[in-house]
């Protein structure tokens, strides 16, 4: 029997011609991609396809071997819910080719590609980008020192413990102290190995009370705040790394394995490469309510608008969107579309403003509004805000406000409902949120 998060290549048709024809392309099999193309393939949008340049579907989950996902009657670990996500999308009727690398654009609804079987072009009605996000390595955060064997990011972590079962040393220092660093922390455990500490630049950590006070009292892990790595030891294995308070102070922790969390960046290479629109915040493509970009027919969900949310947030991004997607096909009469706006298209945008956030504020998605916008905002902080106020306003007319009943931190989500966005008026102008004590 065989495995079918392996065979997505071999149940696609033949590719005889190097061009073939969709209805709607999904970039990316994680729990957004997988959800969109899931939900598109059952309301019978014609001939769905999902691409992803890993050799199975599924996305982080795939190595999150804790528990967290699924919902409170039905718990799974991340391997089981990937599992259930790609099941069920192969079951709808879309299909999954594993092993492909979308390249570049080859038109405003096309894309260049390369797998096992070659390279190839798709043309699609619609796409999707559902590319996800990538944690930056050592190298983009700046960290001098030697070039030692030991240095790991999260999902590097996770790979050589969980999917190949290799051993990643005796002592090691966790970079971060938000919730995907706690789970680093449990993988390293998991691996035998000992956490010295964990570290943050920041003055406290960005998990709940709970968790954090696990870490300290049940394993024993020291977290050292206003910290940060100064310089990594070592020759051909890591010896050690320096690390810097906030005061001047240095000292070194012997340790022979590092792990850098956090500090997700999209994987906006696709949206770049095609013109889309970033958002200077999140860094990934700016898009309305109905996680529209700014070309008409490409769409985009999950981590690269939002840089990182849980699985759950992201399949809701990609149900969400395949409403749009459906929506869209409809006003979509040839074949291959051609990446011109509908009338109905044309008159969503024109409604669409930006969306703003003012420090502390770091960034929001969706980033555009349109009064007919109804799904929630993510934002981000950047600094501790005991039970902020936030407030939605346009041109000084206040659309919303809502106090927070618990303390805002860096690294964590804050959540925005969607309930007064029929009070924006498309020509008065951008839409700003911010936070009061």
């Amino acid at each position: 029997m065989t495995d079918p998060e392996t065979t997505g290549a071999r149940m696609a048709d033949p590719d005889t011609s190097g061009v073939r024809q969709v209805d709607v392309l999904v970039v990316g099999a994680g729990p957004a991609g997988l959800a969109t193309a899931a939900r598109l393939a059952a309301a019978g949008a014609g001939r769905v396809e999902i691409v992803d340049r890993e050799t199975r579907a599924g996305g982080a989950p795939r190595h999150c071997a804790h528990g967290g996902y699924g919902t409170l009657l039905h718990p799974l670990t991340g391997p089981a819910y990937a599992r259930l996500l790609v099941t069920a999308t192969r079951q709808a009727g879309a299909t999954v080719r594993t092993g492909v690398t979308a390249l570049d654009w080859a038109g405003p609804l096309a894309l260049h590609t390369l797998g096992a079987e070659g390279p190839g072009t798709v043309t699609a009605r619609a796409v999707v980008l559902a590319t996800g996000a990538r944690e930056r390595p050592r190298a983009a955060r700046l960290v001098p020192g030697t070039r030692p064997a030991g240095v790991y990011t999260t999902g590097e972590l996770q790979q050589a413990v969980h999917l190949y079962g290799q051993r990643i040393g005796t002592r090691a220092v966790v970079v971060g102290a938000e919730d995907v660093s706690y789970a680093a922390a449990d993988t390293v455990r998991a691996a035998g190995a000992t956490v010295v500490a964990m570290l943050t630049d920041l003055p406290g950590p960005q998990t709940t009370p709970a968790r954090a006070a696990d870490s300290r009292l049940r394993h024993g892990t020291p977290l050292l705040t206003g910290t940060t790595v100064a310089e990594l030891l070592g020759r051909g294995r890591l010896s050690g790394v320096r690390v810097r308070h906030r005061d001047g102070r240095t000292a070194v922790l012997p340790c022979d394995t590092v792990v850098f969390t956090g500090d997700f960046v999209p994987e906006h290479e696709l949206a770049r490469r095609g013109g889309l629109v970033l958002d200077p915040g999140t860094r990934g493509p700016a898009v309305d309510g109905a996680l529209r970009t700014s070309r008409p027919g490409v769409f985009a969900v999950g981590s690269v608008l939002h840089a990182v949310e849980s699985a759950a947030t992201a399949v809701r991004d990609g149900a969400h969107a395949a409403g749009a997607v459906l929506d869209h096909l409809a006003t979509t009469d040839h074949p291959v579309a051609t990446g011109r706006p509908s009338g109905a298209d044309r008159a969503d945008r024109a409604d669409a403003v930006p969306l703003l956030v003012e420090p502390p504020l770091r960034w929001i998605a969706p980033n555009r509004v349109t009064p007919a916008d109804r799904l929630p905002y993510v934002l981000r902080t950047a600094t501790r805000l005991p039970r902020p106020v936030l407030r939605v306003t346009q041109n000084g007319r206040v659309l919303h406000r809502e106090r927070l009943w618990m303390a805002a931190l860096p690294n964590r989500t804050l959540r925005l409902p969607a309930g007064w966005t029929h009070r924006v008026d498309p020509g008065d102008g951008p839409v700003h949120v911010s936070v009061r004590p």
